[in-house]
């Protein structure tokens, strides 16, 4: 049946079906990390880039090749290191044999880019990157290219090594929709890991959609209703975070020295709309809104020196005001 024919509810349950394949192909190869998994997947159905954050070896890189493979998008993975230059990432004018300019693009034309280590770069080659993902275009020489639909980054950033590193500005971390948090897997998914990786077992991976279809996703989540009082949660959630202000809670003005901005209301909607969506709901409710609150919220408030000296968390004072 073509997709243009269902109607939204129809629609809507098709992206559950397709949901739950996509989650099973990928976990063919990817052991547990489910949450992680999920989290990736609302991002890249809400149309929104992601920053994972975990140690080295937790498949991060696998995980994103493995989601671009099953979904049939292409793929790119910068590798960022102190030297690497905008123009690595985002390509650059070269003169041919018949002497004329030619844009030669660089390997943020991908419909998935992995922007590894993203804090191992100079501000000046992120913020190459961070306007990509804002603009979904490159100018060169002021020739503007547009970036291939849909257009999703997942960076990536080691919470240990901070030496040589330079820490995305919280105007640039705004950027991303999700902070994801990765963690070690268990004992029993361990075993199973090192069983796979070190055997001959080569999983088969089909196909669970492409381009179009996530496009056509895209477009229905914006379309999927959101009840006054849930999208009023999402913002009063969102409001909470700011220090200083009327709805900040005892807590926020102790430990809190910057807040979420507008950016964290709208996402937090979109992503209750998908998360609602992948379960059988027609309309998000507030369990929604709360299930993605942390991904939305812990990389848009800024503890001061009180929080860290106690130990509290970004997570600890979500789940506060939760």
């Amino acid at each position: 049946m073509q997709k243009e024919s269902l109607n939204d509810v129809q629609a809507v349950d098709t992206l559950g079906q397709a949901y739950k394949t996509l989650k099973s192909e990928v976990g063919k190869v990817i052991i547990g990390q489910d949450e992680v998994v999920k989290a990736v997947i609302i991002s890249l159905f809400s149309n929104g880039h992601s920053l994972l954050v975990g140690v080295p070896g937790l498949a991060k890189t696998l995980l994103v090749s493995t989601i671009a493979q099953v979904l049939d998008l292409e793929f790119n993975r910068i590798q960022f290191t102190p030297d690497l230059m905008p123009s690595d990432i985002t390509g650059s004018e070269i003169l041919d044999e018949e002497r004329r300019f030619r844009f030669n693009r660089g390997p943020v034309f991908a419909n998935i880019v992995l922007a590894d280590e993203i804090n191992r770069t100079p501000p000046k080659t992120q913020a190459a990157l961070l306007e990509a993902m804002q603009e979904r275009s490159v100018t060169v020489s002021g020739q503007k290219h547009l970036l291939p639909k849909p257009f999703f980054v997942l960076a990536t950033q080691n919470p240990i090594e901070q030496e040589g590193t330079y820490p995305l500005p919280e105007a640039q971390l705004d950027r991303f929709m999700f902070n994801i948090l990765l963690d070690y897997p268990s004992f029993e998914e361990e075993v199973v890991v090192v069983k796979n990786t070190t055997s001959m077992h080569r999983p088969e991976l089909r196909l669970v959609m492409n381009s179009e279809d996530i496009s056509f996703y895209q477009e229905l989540i914006r379309k999927i209703p959101i009840a006054d009082n849930v999208l009023q949660y999402a913002v009063n959630l969102a409001s909470k975070t700011r220090p200083g202000t009327s709805r900040a809670t005892e807590k926020v003005n102790q430990y809190i020295s910057w807040g979420a901005g507008p950016r964290a209301s709208q996402f937090l909607a979109l992503g209750a709309k998908v998360h609602g969506a992948i379960n059988g709901k027609y309309s998000p409710d507030i369990e929604d809104v709360q299930a993605i609150a942390k991904l939305v919220l812990r990389h848009r408030i800024v503890r001061n020196y009180k929080a860290e000296a106690e130990g509290i968390s970004e997570d600890k004072i979500i789940e506060g005001l939760m």
